[in-house]
């Protein structure tokens, strides 16, 4: 696990990709690759913090909605910033998820909720892997990654957590990283959040009564099973992570070179 040096209190999951290992004996190069949740909520004492880490490009990954009804990211200097938006609004997942979270009527989605979040969220994680604005918005950020005039690159989405974690999953895997390390920083997302965890959880039941707690928990983690469920969709469709990289994410071999050059030390 790498050490934190710093953090945003408005982004408490914030952290620096640095130092994780690669199979080949190198290392993430600090600094480089930076993962936060939206910067909207950053305090004006965070902002010296992000000046020091100076991301010059800053992903998006959110959509267009979201963006408006969040407050708009507070960046210092003048980064990059470029929108890949990793959502699909007819998908009933997605729109069952944004109802509970921001408290609507939930009768619409009776099914989903027989369910349980944590299968909802297993089917957002296989999304991941084959939804058209999934693959065009993951791909297009590793080949942003693997430009030099890109670094250090910042990405986020809302919470900083699935799109971004898979996100970075995505990257870590063509960079080599041992699959131990990227599900530990995967993972870190509960131990750095818990706290924020349970003051959402708090403003989402005040928001809703009859939301049950304990069925809503699942929304604000992170758990192995919806990685698994993405790791599953990748050998299903593509049969290896290399294949899913070159012909679900357009990364060719070229990139994925120019990323380890770039990004390892």
């Amino acid at each position: 696990m790498v050490p934190r040096d710093w953090e945003l209190v408005g982004a408490p999951n914030a952290r620096d990709l640095g130092g994780l290992p690669a199979t080949d004996g190198r290392r993430v190069r600090a600094g480089r690759l930076i993962r936060t949740a939206a910067l909207g909520r950053l305090t004006d004492e965070d902002l010296p913090v992000l000046g020091k880490l100076g991301p010059t490009c800053v992903v998006d990954l959110r959509d267009a909605a979201e963006q408006e009804v969040a407050p708009p990211d507070r960046l210092v200097g003048e980064p990059r910033v470029v929108h890949l938006p990793v959502y699909d609004p007819a998908h009933p997942v997605f729109t069952y998820v944004s109802a509970v979270v921001l408290g609507h009527d939930l009768n619409a989605y009776d099914e989903l909720a027989r369910e349980g979040m944590p299968a909802a969220m297993a089917k957002i994680y296989r999304w991941f892997v084959t939804g058209e604005s999934a693959r065009a918005g993951f791909g297009a950020a590793v080949r942003l990654a693997a430009e030099e005039r890109n670094l250090p690159l910042l990405f986020h989405c809302s919470a900083g957590k699935d799109r971004t974690g898979w996100l970075a999953v995505v990257l870590l895997t063509a960079l080599g990283v041992d699959e131990a390390a990227i599900r530990a920083d995967y993972l870190r997302h509960n131990e750095l959040t818990e706290s924020l965890r349970e003051v959402l959880l708090a403003a989402m039941t005040r928001r809703q009564p009859e939301l049950d707690p304990a069925a809503a928990r699942p929304l604000l983690e992170v758990r192995p099973d919806y990685l698994d469920a993405a790791y599953d969709e990748v050998r299903r469709v593509h049969g290896s992570f290399g294949a899913y990289l070159r012909d679900g994410l357009g990364v060719t071999d070229e990139v994925v070179a120019a990323l380890r050059d770039n990004l390892l030390d």
